[in-house]
C-alpha cells in the first residue's frame, strides 16, 4: 500500500490507519486490491473481510470518479465528504480529439507517426518493448534529437537520457544526426546538439531509486526538457534479483510493487512538467 498516495494522491487514508500498515507488511499493492478476491487479501494480511472489502470499495470508487467515470448514488452516500477533494477529469473523448489536445515528438518516420497519432505525446509514460538487437535503442537515439527540432517535428526543447546499463552512444547519435534527411536538414540554429542531451547513470537499484526520486525533477523543473529516456527501466530489477538469487512469491511481488510506485512517480512527473518519459 506504500503506492496508494501515488496513485491516488488525494485518497483519505486516515480512515483506513488500522488496515494499511498489515497490508504494507504483506506486500498488498492498489493494483491487488482492485483486481484480487477481498477474502484473499484479508487471509493473506489477516484483516476482517469487511474492512478490506469497503477499503477495495473506496478505491475503486475513488480512482473513477477521478477518471471521470460515473458512480454509483450508493457510493456516493456511502463516502460522501471523502470525495469532494477529488479531482476529476473526463474520458469521455475520442481518439481523435484526445489526440488533437497532445504534444507530440516525432519518430521521424512518416507512417509511424500516422499510426500514434502525430508521435511521441508529452504528459504520459510511453513504453518500448522488444528482443535485444530490435533496435530499442536506437530508436529511442532518435528521438533525442527530434525532441531537439521546433514543430511539428519536436518541441524546440533539450532531453535527458538515463541510462540502466551502457553510457550514452554518442557516435551512434552523430551518426544518425548526420544521416538522417530531417535532422541534417535542418536550419544551423534550429539542428540538434548532443550538447542538449542531459544523461545520467544508474548502475544500481539504490542510485536509480535516488535519481529518478529527487535528480530527476530538479532537472526538469530548471532545465525544461521535453523528453526522459530511461534505457532499460527493468535493468536494475532484474540484476537485484539475480545477484540475490532470489526467484520467490514474495521477491516478486515486492519487486511488482515497486515497479508499480516507479511507474505513478513518472506518470506524476510527466503530467507535471508536461514532457514525454
Amino acid at each position: 500500500m506504500t503506492d496508494l498516495l501515488h496513485v491516488l494522491p488525494d485518497f483519505p487514508t486516515r480512515l483506513y490507519t488500522h488496515l494499511i500498515p498489515s497490508l504494507e507488511k504483506n506486500s498488498v499493492t492498489t493494483s491487488d486490491l482492485l483486481t484480487l478476491d477481498p477474502l484473499d487479501i484479508a487471509k493473506r494480511a489477516q484483516l476482517p473481510l469487511l474492512d478490506v472489502r469497503r477499503l477495495a470499495n473506496h478505491v475503486l470508487t475513488t480512482l473513477q470518479l477521478q477518471l471521470g467515470l460515473e458512480i454509483s448514488d450508493d457510493s456516493r452516500r456511502q463516502y460522501g465528504e471523502t470525495l469532494e477533494t477529488v479531482k476529476g477529469a473526463s474520458l469521455r473523448k475520442t481518439g481523435v480529439e484526445i489526440a488533437n489536445q497532445w504534444s507530440t515528438i516525432s519518430t521521424l518516420d512518416e507512417a509511424l507517426d500516422g499510426a500514434l497519432g502525430g508521435g511521441v505525446p508529452t504528459g504520459y509514460i510511453t513504453e518500448f518493448t522488444g528482443e535485444s538487437g530490435a533496435g530499442k535503442t536506437q530508436f529511442l537515439l532518435s528521438l533525442l534529437l527530434s525532441t531537439q527540432l521546433p514543430p511539428p517535428h519536436g518541441l524546440s526543447r533539450p532531453t535527458v537520457y538515463i541510462s540502466t546499463e551502457h553510457p550514452l552512444p554518442t557516435l551512434r547519435l552523430t551518426q544518425i544526426l548526420h544521416l538522417n534527411p530531417i535532422l541534417s536538414s535542418s536550419s544551423q540554429d534550429q539542428e540538434p546538439s548532443l550538447a542538449n542531451i542531459f544523461t545520467l547513470q544508474t548502475p544500481d537499484l539504490e542510485s536509480q531509486d535516488h535519481i529518478l526520486t529527487y535528480q530527476l525533477p530538479v532537472l526538469l523543473s530548471r532545465h525544461n526538457p521535453g523528453l526522459v529516456v530511461i534505457d532499460s527501466i527493468a535493468a536494475n530489477f532484474r540484476a537485484e534479483r539475480s545477484d540475490a538469487g532470489v526467484n520467490n512469491g514474495a521477491a516478486m511481488g515486492a519487486r511488482s510493487a515497486q515497479l508499480v510506485k516507479l511507474g505513478a512517480q513518472l506518470r506524476n512527473m510527466a503530467r507535471t512538467y508536461d514532457c514525454a518519459i
